[in-house]
């Protein structure tokens, strides 16, 4: 067994209503339903949705970083 580690990265934007911590939150959360052995997330960009003057959505655009499995 090798005790190199790889590891990719992959591209996920999710919104809340609630605010940019919980977009997070969803946004690792539903990565982790199809990706196993998440160690990171780089956030790349904040963003928000606006209608009629008020934030109707927080958005963001993460980099989360999985092992590859050996």
């Amino acid at each position: 067994m090798s005790d190199e580690r790889v590891a990719r990265v992959t591209e996920v934007i999710c919104g809340s209503s609630i605010s940019f911590d919980d977009a997070v939150k969803k946004g690792i959360k539903r990565a982790s339903a199809t990706l196993r052995n998440i160690v990171g997330v780089k956030i790349k960009e904040f963003r928000v949705h606006v209608e009629n003057n008020d934030i109707e959505e927080y958005r963001v655009n993460m980099e989360i970083v999985f092992l590859l499995d050996e």
